[in-house]
């Protein structure tokens, strides 16, 4: 939704004439949204009915070839429902459907809800909509029975049992952003806590989104946050950590603002970090593991010193033991280096007799945050010590933090970064180094790259990472700055 929610989106069923086209072809929104596509047209049939028209279709089509639409049209047959339509709206034009909680009435024990269907974009909030038939699933309350619809010529009026706050999307599998008037989405805030792990992932996420994207006061947010249990699953406070760090940069080179914005951030990932510490536990589930690096590296982003400390003193003292956790120590320690803990990891690359591990290393000193380290890395990227395949990365991983200095390096060097790069990811690669950028000018330079070195049918990349720019550019003005005043009214 990131990429299909920019100017610089595309459908799912794309035209390929070039080889420059099949290249940039095979995306998230190639992959993911046709996932996502197919996973909410099984949730509108039901699973059962899903899997008797893919028999179907392929017992029609055995030893043959097919096109999308003879997939579509077998599940049509067999399920009754206008799948082919459906499918159409959501793979044949590109974007994302915004649904909106317009009205919401109890009459006699039953919620009468009124849907309208927009567009969300991230690039243009005030554009005019295309059309989608929505396959929507709601539920009245945290455990109101699942119902659901179909908006179609952007509206719908849907008959709900029970009377509360209505949670559209129920579940999470439609392909869409739900927008709440403020009664109904200040409802969900009082009950966040009972609501379904995967709920909460999904209300916080549209919040997120709708925030950036100006719909909605980003603030509300920080709401959901404050509404979260300490009991909450550890996912849910994976993806909050998530976003924080993400927020995070968007105060880069203001320090006070950015320093409330962190107090605040801090405080409400400490006590999620105390109970899962550092250290995996006896019977602890597999997926812990993946939440508990997310939150220290985010906590890292975020500038938290008991973090920075302990991985420090783990490096120190050699309390590194299990791969996971040896990962998030030097991720940290990477990530707020000074120059004797570079050199010192520098010398372990060049002395590490592991591939893999040598690879890791030498992709950690690429990862500082001080604008100096992260010159001698890009210097570093061009000799032939890291070796041809870590060295492009290399560049890439200075550009996380630093993309403005990476991108005009690799510009300068360019004959030197062309040998490390295959010629069919040039196209992809330069534009990428920019993403992160904030800076206005960037977009100029980006443009005089492509006019010198890229084909029409190459420019794709290039033209997302502009699109992103400007949107980062966007949301350092007004979505900002209700955060800002939130955090003035809730201090603690």
């Amino acid at each position: 939704m990131s990429l299909d929610a920019l100017d610089s989106t595309h459908a799912v069923v794309q035209h390929v004439a070039t080889a420059a086209q099949a290249s940039q072809a095979f995306d998230a929104i190639t992959y993911s949204k046709g996932e996502a596509v197919i996973r909410m047209l099984e949730n509108h049939v039901g699973a059962e009915a899903w899997r008797a028209g893919v028999r179907a279709y392929m017992k029609r089509h055995a030893y043959g070839n097919t096109v999308s639409d003879d997939l579509w049209r077998a599940l049509e047959q067999t399920t009754g429902k206008p799948i082919m339509a459906i499918a159409h709206d959501f793979t044949l034009q590109p974007g994302v459907p915004m649904i909106r909680v317009a009205d919401v009435s109890c009459k006699a024990g039953n919620s009468i809800i009124t849907l309208t269907q927009a567009e969300f974009s991230r690039s243009q909030p005030d554009k005019k909509a295309l059309g989608w038939r929505v396959p929507v699933t709601l539920q009245v309350g945290a455990s109101g029975p699942p119902v659901q619809a179909l908006v179609r010529n952007q509206k719908a009026v849907v008959r709900a049992p029970g009377c509360g706050a209505v949670l559209v999307n129920a579940g999470q599998t439609g392909y869409y952003r739900t927008l709440y008037e403020p009664t109904n989405f200040a409802a969900l805030v009082a009950n966040f806590g009972a609501l379904a792990p995967v709920d909460q992932l999904g209300l916080l996420a549209d919040t997120a989104q709708l925030g950036l994207a100006g719909l909605q006061p980003l603030s509300d947010f920080l709401a959901l946050v404050d509404a979260t249990p300490l009991s909450a699953e550890p996912k849910v406070w994976s993806e909050i950590a998530e976003v924080f760090a993400a927020m995070d940069r968007y105060y880069a080179g203001d320090t006070t603002r950015q320093g409330r914005f962190r107090h605040f951030a801090l405080a409400r990932l400490t006590p999620i970090m105390a109970q899962l510490g550092w250290i995996a536990k006896a019977g602890e589930p597999d997926a812990i593991a993946p939440i508990r690096e997310q939150l220290v590296l985010a906590m890292s982003a975020l500038d938290d010193q008991p973090t920075i400390a302990e991985a420090r003193r783990r490096y120190a003292s050699n309390d590194i033991g299990s791969a996971a956790l040896r990962k998030m120590t030097l991720s940290v320690l990477a990530e707020h280096a000074d120059s004797a803990t570079w050199e010192k990891l520098r010398r372990a690359a060049q002395t590490e007799t592991s591939t893999v591990v040598k690879v890791q290393l030498y992709d950690l000193l690429a990862a500082s945050k001080d604008d100096t380290l992260a010159r001698q890395a890009l210097e570093l990227a061009l000799t032939d010590e890291p070796g041809l395949t870590t060295s492009a990365g290399m560049i890439r991983r200075v550009a996380d933090y630093h993309p403005d200095l990476a991108f005009d390096f690799a510009i300068a060097h360019r004959a030197s970064v062309d040998l490390l790069v295959d010629i069919t990811s040039r196209s992809r690669y330069f534009p990428a180094l920019a993403v992160n950028s904030a800076d206005p000018a960037m977009r100029k330079k980006l443009v005089a790259y492509a006019d010198a070195y890229l084909t029409q049918d190459a420019r794709r990349e290039l033209d997302i990472s502009v699109a992103k720019i400007t949107d980062r550019i966007r949301v350092q003005d007004a979505p900002l700055r209700s955060i800002d005043r939130w955090l003035e009214r809730n201090p603690g």
